[in-house]
Parts: structure tokens; C-alpha cells; sequence
């Protein structure tokens, strides 16, 4: 495995965290009504699917993709400790544990993914074994 290989696992694990947790609460937050619950839908289902992007076929595109995941996921997650966020979570939400667990996950998943943006000669698309 290449030190290429293992950053683009760092960010695919990092996904697949905060997919997992999005999904997990996902009933939680349709109680709270349909716009949260949607809303967690869709912050779970992202990261997933660049989980299986970045899985299949792992490129800089995908990288790019995926941090600007991670970026929304945590930019979302403040607009909503700070006012709300419209439609999906129009109330504001009192800082809890596992959301910062989570954004922290999202941090090193965006950085990771930046890092390999960041230096194209350390990571070459055709140089990762796909899976």
C-alpha cells in the first residue's frame, strides 16, 4: 500500500463515519420534523456516495467532491448552532457531543482530501489499486 492509498482510505473511512451517524439519527430528527429529517438524509447519503466513489474509482475529481462534502456537512452544521438553517433546520441547536465528534471526523476528512489535492504528484489516480 502506498502512502497515497492510505490518505485516500483516511478520507473513505471518514465518510463512512459520518455517513453512519447521519444515518443513525436520521428518525431522530424526522420527529423533530420533516425538514431535519430530510436533511439528515442527505448528510448521510453524500458522504456515502463518495465513500463508493472514491472507493471504485478514486480520482482528483472525487477528492474535490468530497471535500466540498466535508466543508458543507461542517459550514451546515454551524449555520445551525449560530441561527438556523432554512427549511431543513430552521431552529438553532444547542452544541451536543457527537456532533463535534462528528465535525472533527469531517475536519480530517477535508484536510486529508485537501492534502492530496494539494500535492498532484503525490497522488496519481492511476496509481491507486483499485479495489
Amino acid at each position: 500500500m502506498t502512502f497515497a492509498e492510505l490518505r485516500v482510505d483516511v478520507v473513505i473511512l471518514c465518510c463512512a463515519v459520518t455517513a453512519g451517524i447521519h444515518a443513525a439519527l436520521v428518525r431522530s430528527h424526522f420527529e423533530e420534523g420533516t425538514g431535519p429529517g430530510v436533511g439528515f438524509i442527505l448528510a448521510s447519503l453524500a458522504p456515502a456516495a463518495c465513500a463508493v466513489l472514491l472507493t471504485r474509482r478514486p480520482s482528483r475529481l472525487a477528492l474535490a467532491a468530497t471535500a466540498v462534502v466535508f466543508a458543507g456537512l461542517i459550514v451546515s452544521y454551524l449555520l445551525v448552532l449560530v441561527s438556523g438553517l432554512p427549511v431543513l433546520h430552521p431552529e438553532r441547536e444547542a452544541v451536543e457531543a457527537l456532533a463535534v465528534w462528528t465535525k472533527v471526523i469531517e475536519a480530517i476528512g477535508l484536510v486529508v482530501a485537501a492534502g492530496c489535492l494539494r500535492r498532484p504528484a503525490a497522488f496519481r489516480a492511476e496509481e491507486i489499486v483499485t479495489r
